[in-house]
């Protein structure tokens, strides 16, 4: 089981083609912080039809896209 579990689960749910989610509503969907290790974990979100667009420090944003 991975730490990001419970935000692809709500990835996944939410359905939405294309969106952004902020650092603070990626932390209160997990339940954990975004950190470096993000990078790693991003590739999980392939199996559940979504991957991982841009993300900007600027912003504190990630952007989601589904396949």
């Amino acid at each position: 089981m991975s730490k990001y579990d419970p935000l692809w689960n709500w990835i996944k749910e939410n359905g939405t083609d294309n969106f952004k989610l902020t650092f603070a509503e990626i932390e209160q969907i997990a339940g954990i912080p975004i950190d470096h290790s993000f990078l790693n974990y991003k590739k999980e979100l392939l199996k559940y039809g979504y991957k991982v667009g841009k993300i900007s420090l600027k912003e504190q944003t990630v952007a989601f896209e589904k396949l």
